[in-house]
């Protein structure tokens, strides 16, 4: 009978390169930069990696459908290398295949980093990637912003929150990131902004202003990880390891009939039961310290913290203008800044969520540390449309809590 992870991967290693609009690199200089950091990090020769995962979403960008970029970046010694890509949780992808061969004893030390340069492409938004085909008629009509906003839309109606209440709560969301962000030396964007700001900017999308959307990045993050006891055969002590790492897929209830009424994610809920079950957690309100979630725009952050079960059916709107996920509030959420101020390299964002979690429990997040000790740090990724997506959980901490 499975048993599933917990505890039995630790993370060796990790790096993440500076995001932004980075004209001057490439790809393999992103992917570089994350690699050395992780590299240093970890102790280690790069000739101990026995197999990575790579994970980058917009395949024009990265020369093709293999992982010879990486390889060839890194000059890895002849190991395997596997490309991932799941939409939006591609990074968390490209860490969950590490993370599992290492779990089995396929390879004692095993290498994920996902990349994303998506400056270049002009779009201030994630870039059409079959543009001109055929095959944009699936979503012929759809945009990231208009469907999010209906989210906004059902999640209102059903609770009956008043407009107002639920564009001051998005308000405060992108308010508090940037607070976050602006602490943060590796964000793209580090500019704080007030209220009033993000209450009278542009509309994109009603009810999403220009503030409630993320914006695309160049970036690259890094992880290498091992057991636990080759972690400590290496002299590493406080080891952070993994607690849960849980996926779920749309099977297309969403969009085929009415039992789902678009105001929540029913991957998300999915993928948080699986992998509190999976990490031993019965009142994530209570246990979980930190968490990072794919705030692509500050409604999907708002729906989230149900999803997650962490706020009541109907309760994130209190909780979040209460300051419950404020850097000093009960459980932070985006205390990096999140994909507001990171942007969006979408290869990389999820295992750039898990390197604020890891440097968070080590206490070397700088300005923006905890004060608290933190135990355990969650992260999430959404990917694809709101009624039909894919959800990545993932769950770490200190070895053996």
């Amino acid at each position: 009978m499975a048993t599933g992870i917990r505890d039995k991967v630790a993370i060796l290693g990790m790096g993440c390169s500076k995001f932004g609009e980075r004209w001057n690199d490439n790809a393999e200089d992103l992917m570089l930069e994350a690699f050395t950091e992780a590299l240093g990090d970890a102790g280690i020769e790069k000739d101990r990696i026995e197999a990575a995962w790579f994970s980058t979403a917009i395949e024009e960008q990265h020369v093709g459908k293999s992982g010879i970029p990486l390889a060839m970046a890194l000059r890895l010694p002849y190991i395997p290398v596997t490309r991932v890509e799941n939409y939006c949780a591609s990074g968390s992808e490209g860490f969950r295949g590490a993370v599992y061969a290492v779990a089995s004893g396929a390879c004692d030390i095993a290498l994920a980093l996902g990349v994303e340069k998506l400056k270049d492409t002009g779009y201030g938004g994630l870039p059409q990637r079959s543009r001109g085909s055929v095959n944009d008629q699936f979503w012929a009509n759809a945009s990231a912003p208009g469907s999010f906003a209906q989210l906004a839309s059902a999640y209102q109606a059903k609770h009956g929150i008043p407009a107002e209440d639920i564009k001051r709560a998005m308000a405060h969301i992108s308010v508090k990131s940037h607070d976050n962000g602006a602490k943060n030396e590796k964000a793209h964007l580090r500019n704080k902004i007030d209220i009033d700001r993000v209450l009278n900017a542009p509309m994109i999308a009603e009810p999403l202003g220009l503030f409630d959307c993320c914006g695309v990045s160049d970036g690259a993050a890094c992880a290498i990880v091992t057991t636990p006891e080759i972690a400590r055969s290496l002299g590493k002590t406080d080891l952070i390891t993994v607690k849960a790492l849980q996926l779920s897929v749309s099977n297309g209830t969403e969009a085929q009939h009415n039992s789902w009424d678009g105001s929540y994610f029913m991957t998300t809920r999915k993928a948080a039961e699986m992998a509190y079950k999976e990490a031993g957690i019965s009142n994530p309100r209570d246990q979980i310290s930190l968490i990072e979630v794919h705030d692509c725009f500050s409604v999907t952050e708002l729906v989230t913290m149900e999803d997650l079960h962490i706020s009541p059916e109907g309760g994130a709107v209190k909780d979040v203008l209460d300051g419950f996920y404020d850097a000093d509030g009960e459980i932070p959420c985006q205390i990096d800044g999140g994909l507001k101020c990171f942007g969006h390299p979408i290869g990389a964002s999820g295992l750039r969520m898990i390197y604020e979690m890891y440097l968070q429990m080590q206490g070397r997040a700088g300005d923006r540390q905890r004060e608290d000790e933190p135990v355990f740090g969650l992260t999430h990724n959404l990917g694809g449309f709101p009624h039909q997506n894919v959800c990545s959980v993932a769950i770490v901490g200190k070895e053996g809590a």
